[in-house]
């Protein structure tokens, strides 16, 4: 497995400075928050990205995905949530980026799970089509109004398409009462990446070092070994949250330590 971390961790930092931090910390790539408050988001014109892709490709560093915040379960016109996945997908294909990660954002006081299920269901089918053409994949990520892999596949299996695919987050999995088992058995005919990170408890979601909370990080990657699942652990730190929390750089290198031992020991 490969090892990445996300700049949710570092807000706002500069790129030469999040590449000096992975490559310093063995880290094999970067997932980019996409958003205004970021150095990367979907209004560089056309010469900031290739300077971004050269960037990254000067450090050694891979694109991991764009994380974007198109919430594709929410109410309202489709639209304008297609146009908003269709600028990440444009943005992930200018930067060689393989996947964009959208949120579910259903919203339970206005909608049935089944109206949210078939509204995400719809726009990432729609969105499907365009991911194809760019050759990025869309990832459901594990969140808000489907933070299981059980929530998630009510979605995905309606969509139905190979462009379509899912992000593991363990957190919210977790939260939501579901074995890591359950969550990889589920997901894995579609899952894109895995995001790792760490809390005091379910009470309190501050971000802490990774193997200093509750989190079953060691069963998770023990898992994924096993079933010779060789894609990317991404560590979300969620700084930009949680302005108190430690700074990430300091954690960066015990962190990539960490998940190390984790991937030997499931060896």
């Amino acid at each position: 497995m490969k090892l990445a971390f996300s700049t949710l961790g570092v807000p706002g930092l500069p790129l030469p400075d999040v590449l000096r931090l992975a490559s310093t910390h063995g880290y094999h790539g970067v997932e980019l928050r996409t958003h205004p408050e970021e150095p990367v988001h979907t209004g560089l014109d056309p010469a900031q990205r290739a300077e971004v892709a050269a960037e990254f490709k000067g450090a050694g560093v891979e694109i991991l995905g764009l994380a974007g915040y198109a919430r594709v379960a929410a109410p309202g016109d489709d639209e304008p949530v297609l146009a908003e996945i269709r600028a990440l997908l444009d943005l992930a294909h200018d930067l060689g980026a393989p996947y964009v990660r959208v949120f579910p954002g259903g919203d339970p006081d206005t909608q049935s799970p089944e109206e949210a299920d078939a509204t995400a269901a719809r726009r990432l089918g729609t969105a499907a089509e365009y991911a194809t053409d760019r050759d990025v994949r869309v990832l459901l990520e594990t969140h808000d109004s489907h933070r299981t892999a059980a929530d998630a596949m009510r979605v995905l299996g309606l969509v139905g398409h190979r462009q379509v695919g899912a992000l593991w987050d363990v957190m919210h999995t977790w939260l939501g009462g579901e074995q890591p088992s359950e969550t990889y058995a589920a997901l894995s005919p579609h899952l894109g990446y895995v995001q790792v990170k760490d809390i005091a408890s379910a009470d309190d979601t501050t971000p802490l070092p990774l193997g200093e909370g509750v989190l079953p990080l060691a069963e998770c990657v023990e898992i994924l070994s096993r079933h010779g699942w060789d894609g990317w652990l991404c560590w979300e730190y969620e700084k930009r949250w949680y302005e108190d929390a430690a700074p990430l750089p300091e954690l960066l290198g015990p962190g990539r330590e960490h998940l190390s031992r984790l991937l030997n020991d499931s060896a």
